[in-house]
């Protein structure tokens, strides 16, 4: 069934089912890739979970990093799922995701039962920082069939920044609802781990630390520094820059257009920089919708710690 499932995901990718609506071959594909997914969460030691833009990319860069310090493989590799185990088994299977496509699949949808047998990670940030960023991802580096698929605002639609972030699309209210849905669930989990994005930005090197030993990892001091200074905001930018790329990473951590700021994965890392993007008047309305409507799981709140 895998087999089968792998063929078809990459027949659509490459323009499959043509005589198909658009509606039925995003449904198809969702199906497709969440069965995928399902294969993956089966086998995992756990999942790492965060809405996208919320810099998993950067965490990923770190764990990958720690266990080829640790473990003493030279080939830059960017974790995915299982490449780093098949190379030394003491190395957990990590399955990472946005939680895009699993429902699908499974029919679970917004319960999150599907990971309750599993450790969760989750990484949270700031959902106002998260939505600008998503908007920056959106306006310069995400595919049109990446939009359709995942119901973000259409290829070549004007939107302004404040209506982005505001919109249901990839904003702030649909980022709100995946934390409060994630809240509701981490009870039910096996076990689990919030790490705030703004934590890890304070005092990376102890946070890190933290993240892998919710993982099992064996207390390496050097190894966690050697991560932290490989993913270094400066050195991940400037590898961007020049094109250098990581084995699985793919086009993941290279730049749309070099010459323009914006399109970098790697794009300013911020804590709160949103506060720089908008008027008064816009930043009000944002703030209150966050109070009103987040889970104060995650402290994001006016009134409440923001990093």
């Amino acid at each position: 069934m895998t087999d089968a499932l792998l063929t078809l995901r990459r027949s659509l990718e490459r323009g499959g089912a043509l005589l198909m609506s658009d509606q039925h071959r995003v449904r198809l594909e969702r199906w497709v890739r969440g069965g995928l997914e399902a294969r993956r969460l089966r086998q995992a030691d756990a999942a790492v979970v965060s809405f996208g833009k919320a810099g998993r990319t950067w965490l990923r860069v770190m764990l990958s990093h720690f266990y080829r310090a640790r473990y003493g493989i030279d080939e830059p590799i960017l974790f995915e799922f299982d490449n780093l185990h098949r190379l030394n088994r003491a190395i957990p299977k990590l399955f990472f995701t946005h939680d895009n496509y699993l429902g699908d699949w499974t029919g679970q949808g917004r319960t999150k039962a599907d990971y309750f047998p599993r450790p969760v990670l989750f990484l949270a940030r700031h959902p106002a920082d998260t939505a600008v960023s998503q908007y920056h991802q959106w306006a310069h580096r995400m595919r049109p069939h990446k939009k359709l698929l995942n119901q973000y605002p259409p290829h070549g639609e004007a939107l302004s920044l404040f209506e982005f972030v505001m919109g249901e699309g990839g904003g702030v209210p649909r980022i709100v609802r995946f934390m409060n849905d994630w809240a509701e669930a981490f009870p039910k989990t096996l076990r689990h781990q919030v790490v705030r994005y703004e934590d890890l930005r304070a005092e990376t090197t102890e946070t890190l630390a933290s993240v892998l030993a919710f993982l099992g990892a064996p207390k390496d001091p050097e190894a966690v520094q050697a991560a932290v200074d490989f993913a270094s905001f400066e050195r991940m930018k400037a590898r961007e820059a020049t094109g250098e790329r990581m084995a699985g990473a793919g086009d993941r951590l290279t730049a749309a257009d070099p010459n323009n700021p914006d399109s970098f994965k790697t794009r300013r890392a911020k804590v709160a920089g949103y506060r720089d993007d908008f008027t008064a008047e816009e930043l009000a309305e944002i703030d209150q919708y966050i109070d009103t409507h987040l889970h104060p799981r995650f402290a994001y709140g006016r009134g409440q710690e923001n990093g």
